[in-house]
């Protein structure tokens, strides 16, 4: 794995820098490897990417793309990046052929179709967008112990609740570097009422937990299904950028459920 180690920069078009994660021992721990209680998508957004067209002009677009959750494996992040840099020197006689070969490359290593958008960096989808809910953030909380469990989530009534919440306070931390990563929370269900100051704490917990973006918000979906029983549950975070990147892991019991826009803060 390229992550955490000194890399040298690739000046040609190298498909064989992307390194997958296997998602099976991250679901191992959280009890779903055998059956998937979630469908959803890994929503990406790369905002460092160029090559040369055919005139050896640059290019620059900004990536969009979707990974199905039901993938065998991940993308290794900084690997993701060190490969989209390797082609910012490679002539292409288009870009429908530029989008055709990362398409190709991402969809061998994670083992499963992948979506992908080029974007103009001004295209109007790129706007952020404001999350809909109630925000809990500044709801008092009880300072959290040890690491987050399901346990953590409290309920306020056994009987069927729908609401919307959101919270920018989660931290988490990469589990090969031990680096921060950011992101807001948005969670939407049907289903046994929670505490919203328990749900916040148990958000909070993940300050010192180290697991990668979409193996939290995995974590998170399973241990909500467990205490709230839901008859529907949407949950994505909106991980802030690094090295171009940004990630948004959306999981939901609804498989045509569409994960939400980027957000101003990425």
């Amino acid at each position: 794995m390229l992550l955490g180690r000194q890399t040298p920069v690739t000046q040609s078009y190298s498909p064989e820098l992307l390194y997958p994660m296997p998602r099976a021992p991250g679901r191992q721990l959280i009890g779903c490897s055998d059956s998937l209680p979630f469908a959803g998508t890994d929503l990406w957004h790369a905002y460092e990417m160029s090559w040369l067209d055919a005139t050896a002009k640059p290019v620059v677009r900004v990536g969009r793309f979707a990974i199905p959750a039901s993938s065998p494996n991940m993308v290794e992040s900084k690997s993701f990046k060190l490969y989209l840099n390797s082609l910012n020197n490679t002539r292409f006689d288009s870009e429908g052929q530029v989008a055709n070969i990362i398409k190709r490359d991402i969809t061998k290593v994670v083992g499963a179709d992948v979506a992908l958008e080029l974007l103009t960096v001004s295209a109007p989808t790129l706007a952020g967008a404001a999350l809909q809910g109630l925000c809990l953030d500044d709801v008092n909380v009880r300072p959290p112990r040890g690491e987050p469990a399901a346990e953590m989530l409290e309920l306020l009534s056994t009987e069927p609740t729908e609401e919307t919440l959101y919270t920018h306070l989660l931290r988490s931390l990469c589990p090969v570097t031990g680096q921060p990563d950011w992101a807001s929370v948005w969670i939407n269900y049907r289903g046994r009422a929670l505490a919203h100051e328990s749900l916040l704490r148990y958000i909070i917990a993940y300050r010192n937990h180290q697991e990668f973006h979409e193996q939290c918000v995995e974590r998170m979906f399973c241990d909500l299904q467990e205490r709230i029983a839901p008859e529907f549950l949407h949950i994505q975070a909106f991980y802030t950028r690094r090295g171009g990147l940004d990630i948004n892991p959306f999981r939901s019991t609804d498989p045509m459920a569409a994960p939400l826009p980027r957000l101003n803060r990425q």
